[in-house]
């Protein structure tokens, strides 16, 4: 029997998201106060987030008897992502050169207040390059990844202690047993906490509908279009293609994973929907040994949206402050946008922070610039948390049908809807299903 349409997850986040932009439009100053709500929704998720990576990553290596195929997945997933975040980045480029966004502003840098940019200035400070980023995989203690909740020291200490299980052998299954029985609890905690999803979107979007007010919006309703024209572009083409030549398609997925998508609309962070996008990828017939290392890895190295949004951002504030960059200024942004991007983690505003960091290394631009679209910020991290979470989504099955471990028959059956066999009078099979067909049984 199925469930009332009002108590399907999605449907309620979409109508918790309604009701925010309602309460933001009319009543702003009661709107900010819900801020709260998204805060500790996406606190209760990034709680959970480490236990979870650990618990897939773990038992998904012990799992492997080959441990080289551990460092085959690893290094087929990290050069997927590059190429792909390398497209993300160009496309962005080349987004700002044919829309042009940013022409007709004539802004003068000198008449710009830039103490409302100061705190993102001030965190891209302690954006250390790619030697720090590296610096920062491997933790100062076992527990003190945990203890910090950032994703890529979680990952290093999970693999490690994978790969310690796999070659400890016999000795530690006892191990290996108890972990898969965390896992099941994890998991369970996580569908606990998810079901508070509709009230973490509400709060959140009324937050940002309540400060910035839609009105934001229309002076700069050109930047925005072409952002999320270019991210619906990147999504359908690139990833579309993607898609197809692994044999599925990228919008059947995305009906899949409805609920998670909107619940990063929602919250506008990527991380919200974490554990219950590991969760549906196997489900779809990924292997639990790529989804835990591609997921939390493609968490940091491959953000398409915010690829996207750096290299389109970089040229509107060009333009709109009628600067001229030139072809090797603008090969010079690729190279350090694609640096820049990996620390940029999935959480809220850490987007514009990257951005920040990438204006101080490529000068020609002033960082002060930034102050023109700090206030619709928010509204475009929607779009590059949604993008971010498909370009992952994507990944796993790419690297899983790379692999050889994607259950193909388990993925169509998902996707494309069950079907039941049924034997006619005439001795014709049908099979009953979206795309329903009928043969002759001899």
């Amino acid at each position: 029997m199925r469930q009332p349409f009002y108590k399907v997850l999605y449907v309620q986040v979409l109508l918790a998201i309604a009701a925010g932009v309602l309460l933001g439009h009319l009543y702003p100053q009661y709107a900010t106060a819900m801020k709260p709500l998204g805060d500790v929704f996406i606190r209760l998720i990034r709680m959970i987030i480490g236990p979870v990576i650990f618990c897939t990553v773990v038992t998904g290596i012990s799992s492997m008897s080959d441990l080289k195929k551990v460092g085959r997945v690893g290094g087929k997933a990290l050069v997927y992502f590059e190429l792909v975040s390398s497209i993300a980045l160009v496309i962005g480029l080349l987004a700002g050169h044919v829309l042009h966004p940013g022409d007709g502003f004539n802004v003068s840098i000198a008449s710009l207040d830039t103490h409302a940019i100061a705190g993102f200035v001030s965190q891209s400070e302690h954006h250390d390059g790619l030697t720090g980023f590296l610096f920062g995989i491997v933790p100062v203690s076992f527990f003190d990844a945990f203890a910090k909740g950032d994703t890529l020291p979680i990952l290093f200490v999970s693999i490690m202690f994978g790969i310690a299980i796999s070659a400890a052998g016999e000795r530690a299954s006892g191990v290996t047993t108890m972990i898969e029985k965390l896992s099941a609890v994890f998991f369970s905690f996580v569908k606990i906490i998810t079901k508070a999803a509709p009230v973490g979107a509400f709060g959140a979007i009324s937050f940002t509908v309540g400060k910035y007010g839609i009105a934001s919006l229309i002076p700069l309703f050109k930047l925005i279009l072409t952002f999320y024209a270019t991210a619906f572009i990147f999504v359908a083409v690139v990833l579309g293609t993607v898609a197809r030549m692994a044999g599925f398609s990228v919008f059947r997925l995305l009906a899949y994973l409805k609920e998670e998508l909107l619940i990063v609309l929602g919250t506008s962070t990527s991380e919200a929907a974490l554990p219950q996008l590991m969760e549906k990828l196997e489900r779809l017939g990924c292997a639990k040994a790529v989804v835990g290392l591609v997921v939390p890895t493609g968490y940091s190295f491959n953000l398409d949206g915010a690829n996207i949004y750096m290299t389109l951002a970089v040229l509107f504030l060009a333009q709109a402050t009628n600067i001229h960059l030139t072809t090797g200024q603008e090969l010079t942004l690729l190279a350090v946008t694609m640096l820049t991007s990996k620390g940029s983690s999935a959480v809220v505003g850490a987007g514009f922070v990257a951005l920040a960091a990438s204006l101080a290394v490529v000068p020609t631009v002033p960082v002060a610039a930034m102050v023109l679209i700090l206030g619709i910020d928010r509204f475009m991290a929607e779009c590059r948390s949604l993008v971010n979470i498909i370009g992952n989504a994507v990944a796993v099955v790419v690297v899983s049908a790379w692999e050889g471990e994607l259950d193909r028959s388990q993925m169509h059956a998902v996707l494309y809807g069950e079907r039941d066999q049924r034997i006619s009078i005439d001795g014709s099979v049908t099979l009953n299903g979206p795309q329903s067909v009928e043969s002759k049984v001899h």
